[in-house]
């Protein structure tokens, strides 16, 4: 039988994952499906045992059961074990794995963005300190940035964060971020500020050294305020949807057993999809 693949969450309808999935079953002429599915919080349970009895072979997880999904499988690989969440997971057997993709999906899209980047970035400023930031300084430290350091509007979340994580990654007051900006090689914003709908990103840009690169994993809107401002000022700027496109590559190979590529093409008909809206 064709695999049935899926991505859950509560709310779905919003997810482009189907878009990006059905795009490289067409490509590689492959069969299988990709479906949005509705789990509520309270179904999470009942829906890994169907996974686990055979109905779907594996799919992605997106919020609010990134976390929640941890516990309820019989194997996670390093990176979701250590950043505490899941978002991609697969069956093998009667055994449900699970991995955490947008870890090495940030690395690739910024390899692919700006090349050598880690040869350069000594100090990285990282806004946030939710499961974002927790992936993205992961990554950053296990592709041995130097310096990693996480501001948040609540101090002691950063503090948790760095302390969960350990050196090099430390933790430092959200009034300071703006002279941060100067001493900083690469800064990734991680929080949902500056996305459609949602309050700006406050922070001053005066200090940007020209070649810095600034990271959003925000994509809607593709160019958000942070990144325009980074421009403007002799930035490198490297938008979310990269991000997305590269972390849904190992989850595709796993399940449909063929490893796609990112492609212009396919990133145009997301920016389509995203404008559309």
């Amino acid at each position: 039988m064709p695999p049935r693949c899926f991505i859950i969450g509560h709310p779905v309808a919003h997810s482009r994952s189907p878009l990006i999935h059905r795009t490289w079953l067409a490509e590689h002429g492959l069969e299988g499906s990709y479906e949005r599915v509705d789990v509520a919080p309270v179904d999470l349970p009942g829906f890994v045992e169907r996974l686990r009895a055979g109905a779907f072979a594996g799919g992605n997880v997106t919020v609010p059961h990134k976390e929640a999904m941890l516990p309820l499988l019989d194997e996670v690989s390093e990176a979701a074990q250590a950043v505490g969440a899941v978002n991609t997971i697969w069956r093998e057997g009667n055994r449900i794995h699970g991995d955490n993709t947008d870890v090495s999906g940030f690395l690739a899209h910024l390899d692919a963005s700006v090349s050598g980047w880690d040869k350069r970035v000594v100090t990285a400023l990282v806004l946030g300190a939710g499961g974002a930031a927790r992936g993205v300084a992961f990554a950053l430290k296990a592709r041995g940035v130097g310096r990693i350091l996480l501001v948040n509007r609540s101090r002691t979340r950063a503090d948790d964060l760095a302390a969960a994580l350990g050196r090099p990654v430390e933790a430092a007051d959200w009034q300071e971020r703006a002279g941060l900006v100067a001493s900083a090689d690469l800064i990734v914003n991680t929080t949902a500020l500056g996305m459609h709908g949602q309050p700006p990103l406050d922070l001053d840009l005066a200090g940007l050294r020209p070649g810095t690169v600034v990271d959003d994993i925000v994509y809607v809107p593709l160019k958000t305020p942070l990144l325009l401002a980074a421009e403007a000022r002799g930035g490198i700027a490297v938008d979310g949807l990269g991000m997305l496109l590269h972390q849904a590559v190992p989850g595709f190979a796993r399940w449909f057993g063929v490893t796609p590529s990112v492609t212009p093409a396919l990133r145009a008909k997301l920016e389509a999809d995203i404008l559309g809206d």
